[in-house]
């Protein structure tokens, strides 16, 4: 079979527990978080390479103009952004990589990676993820109904996705998960390594008859 990873994108309505799926989705094995660059500072308890690379602005300003990044944008005067080069050769290396972003930024790098499968997560109703933003007690009521007018923005094209899951219970959302891209694996046009060898060993046992 062809070795080379997938490239997952997960984005998902705020309150539907993304961060806890990709969690669970990383202790399966073949799959890495894709690691950000960014101009700010490290906090105390953050390594390079670990939670961020840590890049100086001019170095971030030089990997968009040559296109080292898959994805980027500014927040509150700092850079933020994918760089291709850790996603490209985690790929390589058969490992399935993982990015957790909003919706424009996935749609982005779908038009990039058309093979990239994009999953969009959802609690089963949006009561219930009104209760997940209220149970936090991070957030004043008016910050939680701007985060469910986004949702209810998002919801208008989340049929871009490939796959819409619900996050109801944490285990089998990620395990639904897994078995979504178990089954990607084996999609025909991924399989190119494997035809080739087939057809090489077809040929090698029919020598001279055909």
């Amino acid at each position: 079979m062809n070795k080379k990873g997938i490239l997952i994108i997960i984005s998902g309505f705020s309150g539907a527990g993304k961060g806890s799926v990709v969690k669970e989705l990383l202790s399966k094995g073949d799959y890495i978080l894709s690691i950000s660059s960014t101009t700010r500072a490290p906090r105390e308890y953050e390594e390079h390479g670990r939670e961020y690379f840590f890049d100086t602005r001019d170095d971030f300003e030089s990997m968009i103009d040559n296109n080292e990044l898959i994805e980027w944008a500014s927040y509150c005067d700092n850079y933020y952004g994918t760089p291709r080069k850790f996603v490209e050769n985690n790929l390589e290396q058969g490992k399935n990589v993982i990015l957790e972003i909003e919706m424009q930024g996935a749609l982005d790098v779908k038009a990039q990676y058309d093979d990239a499968v994009l999953i969009f997560i959802t609690a089963p109703s949006v009561a219930e993820l009104k209760a997940r933003l209220e149970k936090r007690g991070t957030e004043s009521s008016d910050i939680i109904n701007k985060r469910l007018k986004r949702s209810y923005e998002e919801a208008e094209v989340i049929n871009k996705y490939d796959y819409i899951v619900v996050n109801d219970d944490l285990q089998k959302c990620a395990n639904d998960i897994n078995s979504i891209i178990n089954a990607e694996h084996k999609r025909a046009y991924r399989s190119g390594e494997l035809k080739e060898r087939l057809k090489d060993e077809f040929a090698e046992l029919l020598k001279g008859e055909i």
